[in-house]
């Protein structure tokens, strides 16, 4: 139980002067995003922007403006640690859909679902400086991270057949002298994070990544204090990524089991893991119309030809004939295994779908399936919005949000229904509060 006297809320009050009268949130189960028991019939007090008291005797001033939220459940704003903005139009993809109308209003679906901080992880364009800093400034939907551009390969990753790539939207150094200079421009740009694309995309590309292109990046990175995330998807290449010293971990190994030296490598050097377990469901969910696809929650997310595209017959079939299919549902089955082995052993585990990378790849809709996984990989639902919510912010190393605290970031997701025993209630949206806006 957590309580401020009405001297100490006074106090914090006045260090931080609101526009507004004070918001009292009365009467809802709070789940601070820290894994211990919710706190019953509790109150949030809000300042402006910020959180300044929580606990069950909380001093409401006079003024203040109380919102019963009694029979809610409060959990605090989901963060995506690697998520993609502007990557397609419909279902179109290309850099004529990096637009800020675009992408505002992906933002603004991410934040619908609840999604309140959002981190673009590479193949961004340079509008993008532009919108993270009106996104810090509170002037969109959400808050936004990420990686300017990203790191690839010359005729590999990220596959130019498929993403269509503008030549201001990735670099592809042939040299470690050229991979040291696509850093030093990217820091240069203030980016938060350094990405890079290391594997061949299933055998479907005939270029990896080198080890001397990838050690480059990661030891220039480092000696101008940025860290580096990695695309893998086999053990080998997280392996090679690991002993060059990666700080992220950006999708899960899904080819083999990992083994011991591998999990106690990532734990003692403190390596983020980010499963993405919701990437490869999203390939074949669709197509096979598994009952979630149906809902009015995953309908929601759709544009109208998304939804055209997946209720064609013609398509669903064709997508299930793919290699693809059965390679995705291969890959999930590791992945999950995989993530219940390093969660168990005190790996470090963020929150992050790839969602708006391709169409199927929903926002917001993503998020709630990688909740859904995270619990079906042997994870309770407290534990999964923790990775969620605190974990995903420790990931990003943004200390103002991911709990539920005085002091924190206002950003709240008010729950109609209690996710603690079904995870999925936290589709159960009432309303969301980001930056202490409603």
């Amino acid at each position: 139980m957590k309580f401020l006297s009405a001297l100490a809320v006074a106090s914090v009050l006045a260090a931080s002067p609101a526009v507004a009268a004070p918001i009292a949130l009365v009467g809802a189960r709070i789940i601070d995003g820290n894994g211990g028991t919710p706190i019953e019939n509790g109150t949030i007090l809000i300042d402006g922007s910020r959180i300044v008291a929580v606990g069950t005797n909380v001093a409401i001033p006079k003024g203040a403006q109380r919102i019963d939220e009694h029979g809610r459940t409060i959990i605090p704003g989901l963060i995506t640690d690697h998520s993609h903005i502007g990557q397609y139009q419909g279902v179109t993809e290309g850099p004529a859909a990096y637009t800020r109308a675009s992408i505002v209003a992906q933002l603004a679906q991410y934040r619908k679902y609840g999604v309140l901080t959002v981190v673009a992880l590479g193949d961004n364009r340079p509008l993008f400086d532009t919108l993270r800093a009106d996104a810090h400034a509170g002037l969109l939907p959400t808050d936004l991270y990420g990686v300017d551009q990203g790191i690839g390969v010359p005729n590999g990753a990220l596959p130019q057949a498929v993403f269509h790539s503008a030549p201001d939207q990735l670099f592809r150094p042939t040299t470690p002298e050229e991979a040291r200079e696509a850093v030093r421009k990217m820091v240069a740009e203030h980016t938060d994070l350094v990405k890079i694309w290391v594997d061949n995309f299933g055998g479907s590309l005939p270029a990896k990544m080198s080890p001397e292109i990838y050690r480059a990046v990661i030891d220039e990175s480092h000696r101008l204090g940025v860290r580096v995330a990695a695309h893998i998807h086999d053990l080998d290449d997280a392996q090679g990524v690991i002993d060059a010293g990666v700080d992220i971990l950006a999708h899960g190994v899904r080819d083999q089991p990992v083994p011991p030296a591998f999990v106690a490598e990532l734990k003692a050097k403190g390596i983020w893991y980010i499963p993405t377990l919701s990437l490869d469901e999203a390939t074949v969910a669709w197509a096979k119309q598994e009952p979630w696809t149906l809902t009015p929650m995953a309908r929601a997310g759709l544009s109208p030809e998304l939804a055209h595209e997946i209720d064609d017959p013609a398509w669903r079939a064709k997508t299930l004939a793919s290699p693809q299919a059965p390679a995705a549902e291969a890959s999930l089955a590791m992945n999950l295994r995989n993530l219940a082995t390093l969660y168990k052993a005190g790996v470090k585990i963020g929150f992050g779908t790839d969602s708006g990378a391709v169409p199927l790849r929903v926002p917001g809709v993503e998020e709630h399936r990688e909740l859904v996984l995270l619990v079906q990989a042997g994870l309770t639902p407290l534990q999964a919005i923790t990775i969620a919510t605190r974990d995903a912010a420790a990931l990003m190393e943004l200390p103002d949000r991911g709990t539920i605290a005085p002091g924190k970031r206002a950003d709240l997701v008010v729950l109609s229904a209690d996710p603690t025993h079904n995870i999925r209630a936290v589709g159960n949206i009432a309303e969301t509060w980001s930056h202490g806006e409603r």
